[in-house]
């Protein structure tokens, strides 16, 4: 009799090669306990975190903790139902007009997880007669969202324009909406979309354009509103999806937009309308985290700077990293039995990042993830790049270059 779990021989097959390399798992490390937003307790010994979105550092909010043990003292600790059941509190409504209100769209719907938001918007708007548009490298949450939804899938090119502009026209007189899905900073290589000229084919051809700002919102734009704010084509855009897993430091998902048809949409949304809402001590962290995100550009302005900082060591390093200096920058490796013994060294030596390996990465090569917060120090950014050459040259990936 054939086995459930058969089809995970491959996997087992694959993990074990990984561990018999560097000793560890890596998608099991366990963070002890966090120090601070940029050090956390791993195998017993402080390790700089340089590997957990937490941009803007704001998961040790003081005002989000404060909010979130007065809203568990007030309200308890769960909802206990969907958002279109009993799950809808005062506080979920506040958080969607204060979403609402900071992007300057109509309306908002808040999610349980960022995946959710993605799965839900995607396979609710796009039906079985329309087209979805995807960049080749989405986030598994936009292909899932598409296959939900039943839509003709049609991928282009990586942050190509023209690529999509060419699929589009070939789609001319084919009934049925399109609805193009970007991200606004890809969140394996840190890629920043060009916005404006996806609106521009957008405009061309007739069709719809989401862009997903996850790992963009709060990093881009002069008010942190993601890199269709930085492009100049906000009003363009017809609906943007997001996280507080990133910037703001806690958990849920967001879709805003003008069009008036999206309080439709929850009523037809599945992972909307059949899953337990956010619990109110987690909606009120989220809505204090916000305010502190507004109330301080300034964390915008050091976190692109540590950014810089990551990145310019990394080149000099000789080290092969992303084309931009964006708070996600992958160091690019082109075996995985170097970059496993390379991932494994850095923590050793104080520095936990991701690891990430083919199938998963966009070029079919391993890489080792990083990512800086504005609460990263200088000199912990210092001591991070000096690790990565420490263990750089440990492993034999790149020699070490001569001290100036």
């Amino acid at each position: 009799m054939t086995s459930l779990f058969s089809k995970f021989e491959g996997t087992a097959g694959a993990l074990g090669s990984v561990v018999a390399v560097g000793g560890r798992n890596p998608f099991a490390v366990v963070i002890e306990k966090p120090v601070s937003s940029t050090v956390g307790i791993i195998e017993g010994r402080e390790t700089l975190l340089f590997g957990t979105n937490n941009y803007l550092g704001l998961s040790q909010s003081k005002n989000a903790i404060r909010a979130a043990q007065q809203a568990a003292a007030a309200c308890g600790v769960g909802t206990t139902g969907s958002r279109i059941a009993n799950g809808t509190q005062s506080l979920h409504r506040q958080l969607e007009k204060d979403i609402a209100a900071f992007f300057g769209r109509r309306d908002a719907m808040v999610f349980s997880t960022g995946y959710q938001a993605n799965l839900g918007i995607i396979s609710t708007l796009a039906g079985k007669d329309d087209h979805l548009f995807l960049d080749a490298d989405s986030h598994a949450s936009i292909y899932d969202g598409s296959r939900l939804s039943a839509a003709e899938v049609i991928r282009f090119r990586h942050n190509d324009p023209d690529n999509l502009y060419k699929r589009l026209k070939r789609m001319d007189g084919t009934p049925g909406a399109k609805l193009i899905v970007v991200e606004g900073i890809y969140s394996m290589t840190g890629n920043v979309a060009p916005i404006a000229e996806f609106v521009a084919v957008k405009k061309e051809t007739g069709a719809y354009l989401l862009v997903d700002e996850a790992h963009s919102f709060g990093v881009l734009g002069e008010n942190g509103r993601g890199a269709a704010e930085a492009d100049g084509v906000e009003a363009d855009v017809d609906f943007i999806v997001g996280t507080f897993s990133k910037s703001l430091g806690t958990v849920g998902g967001y879709c805003v937009s003008d069009h008036p048809e999206l309080e439709f949409v929850r009523l037809n949304c599945r992972p909307y309308m059949f899953t337990a809402s956010l619990p109110p001590e987690v909606i009120a962290a989220t809505t204090a985290a916000l305010s502190d995100m507004q109330a301080h550009p300034e964390l915008r302005k050091q976190l692109m700077a540590n950014a810089q900082q990551l990145h310019a060591g990394f080149v000099d390093t000789g080290l092969n990293a992303s084309k931009q200096a964006t708070p996600v920058i992958a160091v690019t490796l082109e075996t995985a039995e170097e970059a496993i013994p390379m991932w494994n060294r850095l923590l050793e030596l104080g520095v936990y990042v991701n690891l990430s390996l083919p199938p998963a990465t966009p070029d079919s090569r391993p890489l080792l993830r990083c990512s800086v917060m504005a609460t990263h120090t200088p000199e912990q950014i210092a001591q991070a790049i000096a690790i990565f050459r420490q263990a750089a040259a440990e492993v034999g990936v790149t020699p070490a270059p001569t001290a100036a």
